[in-house]
């Protein structure tokens, strides 16, 4: 099947292109990256070369697109809802790794990111792409928008104790810590080695726009914090919430393994889960702990945030959209050491 990659330049877009190239029904036959438009992908992204020796980018323009089986959106905010309207009856189907069709209510566009919706007419016709929570929804569909890193480490480690019902529904924290390629590929002072070695820094205080679609997400009420950690992939969330019922770590552990039984991606393990251990795999490692002395339970969340986090999660869902298995091409086990 004949797929693009449209900001295929980014680090996001740039692991769709590693993905597809191991992945056997899936052919990337266009590259675009507005900024980079006639460079060689293997120049741009050496460890590409092998799998994509005479491809060069091209420019994200619709007509580049007509035919298309399947197209991935890897843009940042704000720009896919301006090229995904003119795509729609030109592809196939459309997966879009970015923020801009995952919230169902419009107005929390303009609440949270700063900007008003300029498609809100679409925003019910894409399925939320968290398959472990959400399979139904995205098998099939035409038109999927793949959550991103924090939402996916937040959900996988809270919804299935939320809608068990054996946690509130309010005063939920999330704490998760990401590193540096979560915040894209564009240069900037604050991602520069100097400033991010050594050091560890919680931001988006209070307002962070990943809030709503957690919420949204887990069907609660979450305090969420983000932190930048000096690493380059990985996500690992720590998640508190009050539980509603008499609870023990057996029973809450019992619940994720209820929720994620028979999933290749969501493995539910005794210890503490750790991002390395996930990196470079589609796979998600959850526990969960309930404090008997504190009243409080803990539920934790370690993945890549580049592949279970973004270019995995959305491959995954691709699959799920065209009818093939859905672990197809889809890293399982992470890299050691």
């Amino acid at each position: 099947m004949k797929v693009g990659v449209v900001g295929a330049s980014g680090y996001a877009g740039g692991e769709v292109l590693r993905l597809c190239a191991g992945h056997p029904e899936l052919e990337v036959a266009v590259a675009c990256a507005g900024g980079q438009v006639g460079r060689a992908v293997g120049e741009h992204t050496p460890s590409l070369l092998a799998a994509y020796p005479s491809m060069v980018y091209e420019a994200p323009e619709p007509a580049t697109l007509d035919g298309l089986d399947l197209v991935f959106f890897a843009l940042p905010h704000g720009q896919s809802q301006q090229l995904v309207p003119a795509v729609l009856d030109r592809v196939g189907a459309v997966v879009d790794l970015a923020a801009d069709f995952r919230l169902t209510d419009p107005e929390l566009y303009a609440r949270w990111y700063g900007q008003p919706h300029t498609a809100p007419e679409l925003l019910g016709r894409f399925a939320y792409g968290l398959p472990e929570l959400f399979g139904p929804a995205v098998v099939g569909s035409r038109l999927v928008a793949a959550p991103g890193c924090y939402p996916t480490a937040a959900a996988l480690a809270l919804a299935p104790l939320v809608r068990a019902g054996v946690v509130e529904r309010t005063g939920i924290v999330v704490d998760a810590a990401s590193g540096v390629s979560g915040a894209g590929r564009t240069p900037t002072e604050s991602l520069q080695f100097g400033t991010v070695d050594g050091s560890f820094a919680a931001y988006g205080l209070l307002d962070h726009r990943h809030t709503p679609e957690i919420e949204q997400a887990i069907g609660a009420e979450v305090l969420f914090t983000p932190h930048l950690a000096p690493m380059s992939r990985g996500i690992l969330a720590t998640c508190y919430a009050r539980p509603s019922v008499d609870l023990t770590t057996e029973d809450a552990l019992a619940v994720l393994r209820a929720a994620y039984d028979g999933e290749r991606f969501a493995v539910v393990v005794d210890g503490s889960p750790a991002t390395k251990s996930t990196a470079g795999s589609n796979t998600a490692h959850l526990t969960v702990r309930v404090d008997r002395r504190t009243g409080w339970v803990i539920a934790l969340c370690a993945l890549d945030n580049l592949v279970k986090g973004a270019a995995g999660q959305a491959v995954q869902c691709a699959n799920l959209m065209l009818g093939l298995p859905e672990e197809v091409g889809l890293p399982l086990v992470g890299m050691a050491p």
